[in-house]
């Protein structure tokens, strides 16, 4: 079996990579400009006896998803497993935002899952089968100061997931989303120590958490143990987020 991670090249989309390469499926890692983290990623599977290989697109363009989707399928076979891995952020207070990072996070955050859950849909009803798996975010559910348009986008996926969900059943397709919370990557790494203790205090289980332990959900929503759990949203953050 196939799956397609984006943002595989390094942090929370490496180590999904490495794990469903561990589950036997062969991954397609997508990046956008990091080239040289990509071909490491790929070159740990293969020397862990799996198979990888990458693909450079940039998924907020319909025209480059649909590039990707068939050249993956032509390398790899027919995609049973999509994760919707790759984001961006961009801080500042919602006064000060202009429209153009906002609409540049939100093309690259919610637009691109869009567009690959359709460009693979078809394909996973034909075979009547197929895992969609959309990463979101805690800022998604709870907010995240200087932060509304990863929020908006982040949110936006769990409503896609939910109607994506309904529209998939009927194939056997599920669809569920992750809520990662403060995760050790380089996008959490130059967090000010101020607001690091502050982050911390806030955390029940005391501590941030791992982008294998982030992968671990996934790897079971990609599984067959997982086939009647769908529109689901799983939260990953010690507890920070409790419903």
């Amino acid at each position: 079996m196939t799956a397609l991670i984006t943002g595989a090249a390094k942090g929370i989309g490496r180590a999904i990579a490495l794990a469903l390469a561990q589950d036997g499926f062969t991954v397609a890692v997508h990046y956008h400009s990091s080239e040289d983290a990509a071909a490491k990623t790929v070159a740990q599977i293969r020397a862990a006896g799996g198979t990888a290989e990458r693909f450079c697109a940039d998924i907020a363009q319909p025209e480059q998803v649909t590039e990707l989707v068939k050249a993956v399928e032509q390398q790899l076979g027919p995609i049973h497993t999509l994760v919707c891995n790759a984001g961006i952020i961009k801080d500042n207070l919602i006064a000060l935002t202009k429209f153009d990072d906002w609409r540049e996070v939100m093309s690259s955050n919610l637009d691109s899952a869009f567009l690959l859950t359709k460009a693979v849909s078809r394909g996973m009803a034909r075979q009547r089968a197929g895992r969609i798996i959309y990463i979101s975010s805690d800022a998604g559910l709870m907010g995240d100061l200087m932060r509304a348009a990863y929020s908006a986008s982040k949110a936006g996926l769990l409503g896609l997931c939910k109607t994506a969900a309904r529209e998939l059943a009927a194939s056997r397709i599920t669809v569920n989303a992750v809520t990662p919370g403060i995760i050790t990557t380089d996008m959490t790494a130059g967090i000010p120590d101020t607001r690091r203790a502050k982050q911390l205090a806030s955390i029940p289980m005391g501590r941030f958490g791992t982008p294998e332990e982030v992968a671990g959900v996934v790897r079971f929503l990609a599984s067959a143990s997982a086939a009647w759990i769908t529109g689901q949203t799983i939260s990953v953050d010690g507890g920070l987020c409790m419903k």
